[in-house]
């Protein structure tokens, strides 16, 4: 089974779905948005995604005052999420560059009201945080949007993504492997689970969505099978912000593109047959014939 998105299939023997997670990476800047947007379309990626909250809904209430240094000055926590997040004529803006650029954008909503907001601009899908995956309310309001809808398995238990699935449903859908940790560790990738919850929702398509340093993981996750892979992108690892470290920089994601289909070209199709260069070596040094 394949989930169209946008002008995209992912699964079905589809090429793999690559996705840059620019996500709050953009420090609430339209301009560095717009530069990693490029950073993606020049690198091959299929598709660009943010995250959008409502502050006073998605802060939590422990949270909210408390003092955080930013680049703009000390400000409470609340204060900095509003500084970050981008607002209508914003997304319109970056949205467009993207299509420009031939990219497919979406965004990952926090809550309720977000998933108005995405629809006001007519994303072509919505993504589920791993964070949310025990959000039903917001799962619900997903599935009432009839788009499809990417969903990161990471923090959960087999139960909650289980509770997950039944709650916004299997015809377009798509899964996600994922481990929230922020660099993650190789010990803690656990790729095998790719597989797993391949067999255990059939004709979903399961890709990874990564936060490991480096490309081995995802790499290897796509030579495993998956159908999409999303990992954050950033300008330099070394900028201000949460998720910087955990990204890949320009070159980083480029290769990794021309990594994935090079991968792509070699699983074949499991069919054993005597390829057109092996013909010379064979007649070459095969002594006893069949």
């Amino acid at each position: 089974m394949s989930v169209t998105i946008g002008s995209h299939q992912v699964g079905g023997g589809a090429p793999a779905f690559v996705i840059a997670e620019i996500g709050l990476n953009h420090n609430g800047s339209v301009e560095l948005a717009k530069q990693l947007i490029d950073v993606a379309a020049e690198a091959g990626a299929d598709a660009v995604k943010f995250q959008k909250r409502t502050p006073e809904i998605c802060t939590p209430e422990h949270m909210r005052d408390t003092p955080r240094e930013t680049p703009w000055g000390t400000m409470t926590y609340l204060e900095y999420r509003h500084r970050v997040e981008f607002g209508r004529d914003e997304y319109v803006e970056v949205g467009d560059h993207a299509v420009m650029r031939g990219l497919e954008w979406f965004a990952s909503p926090w809550d309720v009201p977000s998933v108005e907001f995405l629809e006001d601009l007519n994303v072509v899908a919505h993504k589920v945080a791993s964070a949310s995956v025990t959000d039903i309310e917001l799962l619900e309001a997903l599935r009432a949007t009839g788009k499809p809808i990417i969903l990161s398995t990471g923090m959960s238990t087999m139960s909650e993504i289980d509770r997950a699935v039944e709650t916004v449903g299997t015809e377009r859908l798509v899964l996600m492997h994922a481990t929230s940790t922020y660099p993650m560790e190789p010990d803690e990738a656990n790729l095998r689970m790719i597989p797993v919850l391949r067999d255990r929702f059939p004709g979903v398509p399961v890709g990874y969505s990564g936060h490991e340093r480096g490309l081995q993981i995802s790499l290897a996750a796509v030579a495993m099978g998956a159908t999409a892979v999303e990992r954050h992108i950033t300008l330099d690892r070394t900028m201000w912000g949460s998720d910087h470290a955990a990204s890949l920089e320009p070159g980083g994601l480029a290769t990794l593109v021309r990594d994935i289909r090079i991968i792509e070209e070699a699983r074949g199709d499991g069919i054993k047959r005597v390829f057109p260069g092996e013909l010379a070596p064979k007649a070459k040094l095969r002594r006893v014939g069949a």
